[in-house]
């Protein structure tokens, strides 16, 4: 086994342990942990021989709910990729599969999001039509809607939007949406304000 091999193998090992769980999302982990979690992806990707990523931890429906609600967070415009294509629902998978915590507020999180769903539409959101989609993460983007109702829905879709963000601009696509050339060393690291404010004027739903 290489030594990169055996760092990495390493390094995945403290992502559990690494994770700052908080409401906000934004943090999660440190860029360099972030940056290995995005090879990690790539890596499964290329054992399973194709572009397609087989889900570590989520169910096929899960899954491809993220990816929906990824793709509603940061869309591709005339400019620039979007979450789709950096990764965030794969990144997100995989920190499920690592992080008992981080995978129940995903898990219960497309849970409630479905029951809502049911609710109102009789289908789940990932079967719902654009229209209803986006009418309902209107009503959990904004903090102003808080009701007993609806507020573990606020909470969860602050935390998906904001670890969306996360794998975003920590990818190779996210990198190259802000001009990024290369890394270079800091002693911390944090999202940078124009890359929170660059995402929110990419998604229709600002922070809440």
């Amino acid at each position: 086994m290489s030594e990169t091999n055996f760092s990495r193998r390493d390094v995945l090992k403290t992502i559990g342990s690494s994770m700052i769980l908080t409401g906000g999302g934004v943090g999660v982990l440190p860029p360099i942990l972030a940056q290995h979690v995005h090879q990690a992806v790539m890596d499964i990707k290329s054992l399973d021989g194709g572009p397609n990523y087989k889900p570590k931890f989520s169910t096929a429906h899960e899954y491809a709910t993220m990816r929906r609600l990824s793709d509603i967070i940061i869309p591709a415009d005339e400019k620039s990729k979007g979450a789709l294509d950096s990764g965030a629902a794969e990144y997100i998978d995989f920190l499920s599969s690592r992080s008992p915590e981080f995978a129940e507020i995903f898990t219960g999180g497309i849970g409630w999001l479905d029951a809502a769903m049911q609710k109102h539409h009789q289908k789940t959101f990932l079967a719902a039509t654009p229209e209803q989609q986006t009418a309902m993460c209107d009503l959990i983007a904004y903090r102003k809607n808080a009701s007993p109702e609806l507020n573990p829905g606020i909470y969860f879709f602050r935390w998906a939007r904001n670890v969306v963000v996360d794998a975003y601009y920590t990818s190779p696509v996210g990198m190259a949406a802000l001009g990024f050339m290369g890394n270079s060393a800091m002693s911390e690291f944090k999202v940078p304000k124009e890359a929170i404010e660059y995402a929110l004027k990419h998604s229709p739903f600002a922070a809440g």
